[in-house]
């Protein structure tokens, strides 16, 4: 089912995305352009991030640094 239909973007590239690490709208619109133009599409991207995990939130509601952390877990993989 498509998300986005300015960009043809499907819910199943926003989850991929998601997988890979985007845990926000703008996130997911800089992986994908998907909300960036006439912005309808944004509330399902949100709905479909939900709050699941993500490693930058985590970290953040942890009040630990989140972009060093990151970096880390990325060089650990």
């Amino acid at each position: 089912m498509y998300v986005c239909s300015c960009f043809g973007i499907t819910e199943q590239q926003v989850k991929k995305h998601a997988e890979d690490g985007a845990c926000t709208p703008r996130q997911i619109a800089s992986a994908c352009k998907a909300g960036t133009d006439c912005g309808s599409c944004v509330r399902r991207i949100q709905a479909l991030l939900g709050r699941g995990a993500c490693p930058r939130r985590e970290l953040a509601e942890q009040g630990r640094p989140v972009l060093a952390e990151l970096e880390e877990l990325e060089e650990a993989a």
